[in-house]
């Protein structure tokens, strides 16, 4: 029995170690119509190299990269605390190549392409809002509406495809009834959250790896003229009012962002010459910081942080995380030896106006993490 207990035991750390390290490996694909400005974008989120060129299927295989987190937390903590060093959370990201009508079925290498957005574990859409006669259209003309319209449609027939499939080997209601869903045009993702027969269609859904199910938001990709128009208006820039119009009252973020501009930000030498641009621009930071934040909660992670005169690090978890878990996020020792943690939240330490006088809470191995929460674990091994 007591050989029983510990294997056991064993299978259960394991496991959670396996849960932990997942959060390591999620990522975000970016996906859309070709010629919309997807690897620009990609190289300007994570600071790569792809090649972005004037032509369809420039991108064929996917391009990685990790996308650095911007994190408003770290720099309050970082004037409280002298650190060396800053660093931020990290999420993986990949350009996936454009995805054009018939998709579903073939066209434009579009199984080849789906198979990569199969393997991500949320989805950006970047949509073009811009015109530029020196960067030609698939369909010939600018219309972010309906090319939102031929990715979400594609992904849904290739879902249609997956459900079919499963059917022939088991078709019991929780099957047809989401073959229903995605027929009438809506997302796996649309599903509604009441018990019952939709919690047995989003479970389906889940086990099926639906493309539509994934968690998705959209990237708008503006013109200068258009970026800078937005400050006197959503109707001045009908193109992006257009796609959030469509898209208003869905649980779907759309995201404003100007490619060019986000190139010539990168391409400047020091902090301070990217902030004159931006101050020039009217705008209070670049938008690839706030895409950054919306990818990292859209695949539910939050941060906890460590902080001292070493460094002040981000640690991404899973919301819901506990005490123990997180440790194990530094090292496998410290969650195995955990003891307790004594932490404090941020906010906690801007109301109090620093550390010294600081109340710094005691919580024990079960404690659910909070974002913001600032860990020092105690531990024995």
């Amino acid at each position: 029995v007591a050989a029983m207990v510990q294997a056991f035991r064993a299978a259960v750390r394991a496991f959670s170690a396996a849960a932990r390290g997942r959060v390591a490996s999620l990522e975000v694909g970016i996906i859309g119509v070709p010629n919309v400005g997807k690897s620009t974008i990609f190289n300007a989120l994570t600071n790569g190299k792809a090649e972005a060129s004037n032509f369809p299927f420039c991108t064929i295989d996917p391009n990685s990269g990790v996308m650095k987190v911007a994190d408003p937390n770290l720099a309050t903590l970082s004037k409280y605390i002298a650190a060396k060093r800053v660093v931020p959370a990290e999420v993986r990201i990949t350009d996936i190549a454009g995805l054009v009508r018939g998709a579903s079925e073939g066209a434009g290498l579009g199984n080849k392409f789906l198979s990569h957005i199969r393997q991500v574990d949320a989805i950006a859409h970047v949509v073009r809002c811009f015109d530029d006669v020196n960067v030609t259209h698939v369909d010939g003309t600018v219309d972010p509406v309906r090319d939102a319209d031929i990715i979400h449609t594609e992904l849904i027939l290739a879902d249609v495809q997956t459900v079919e499939r499963a059917m022939t080997k088991k078709g019991d209601e929780a099957l047809k009834g989401l073959l229903a869903w995605l027929g009438d045009g809506k997302s796996a993702r649309e599903l509604p959250t009441a018990l019952g027969p939709p919690a047995e269609m989003r479970a389906a859904a889940e086990r099926l790896g639906l493309l539509s199910a994934k968690p998705f938001i959209y990237i708008a990709n503006l013109s200068e003229d258009q970026l800078f128009s937005l400050r006197d208006g959503l109707d001045s820039v009908p193109e992006y009012a257009s796609l959030l119009g469509t898209h208003k009252g869905k649980d779907t973020p759309v995201l404003p962002i100007c490619a060019k501009f986000e190139h010539q930000l990168l391409s400047l030498e020091t902090e301070a010459e990217r902030a004159e641009l931006l101050e020039a621009a009217g705008l209070s930071e670049p938008a690839t910081a706030a895409i950054s934040r919306a990818a990292f909660h859209l695949l539910g992670l939050h941060s906890f942080y460590t902080a001292g005169e070493i460094e002040i690090r981000a640690w991404p978890i899973r919301a819901g995380t506990v005490a123990q878990d997180a440790a194990a996020r530094i090292h496998s020792d410290i969650a195995r030896g955990f003891i307790r943690a004594q932490t404090y939240n941020v906010k906690d330490l801007v109301a109090n106006g620093g550390l010294p006088g600081l109340r710094i809470r005691q919580e024990g191995r079960a404690y659910v993490v909070q974002p913001g929460d600032v860990f020092e674990f105690l531990f024995k091994v």
